[in-house]
């Protein structure tokens, strides 16, 4: 699947399985693509190689939390009671976006 950010086209995975769940970037260098964690309230950097940007999204895929260039050894959680999905992007990927906004996948 893609999403398109601004004038980007960016590949996205969807992590379907408990292996992409838990090692999402660990240990990858030179990120260009994203991961989506569907049905997911938090996520870790712990292993990685590189920042990343960190978008929470509604079930609606209406962006409700911003984190850009996340570093290493933290953890991210949403404190929200609706059903969510965290997206996983390069960064500095995330520099137009605004909560609020809707992100269409194709």
């Amino acid at each position: 699947m893609k999403v398109k950010i601004q004038k980007n086209v960016i590949e996205v995975k969807e992590a379907k399985d408990f292996k992409t769940r838990l090692l999402g970037f660990m240990g990858q260098k030179n990120i260009q693509t994203g991961i989506l964690f569907p049905n997911c309230k938090s996520i870790h950097t712990f292993f990685m190689k590189e920042n990343i940007d960190v978008i929470g999204l509604d079930e609606n895929n209406q962006i409700i939390y911003i984190y850009r260039d996340v570093p290493k050894n933290k953890i991210i959680t949403i404190s929200n009671k609706q059903k969510t999905s965290i997206l996983e992007l390069p960064k500095n990927t995330s520099q137009n976006l605004v909560i609020g906004s809707v992100l269409k996948f194709f």
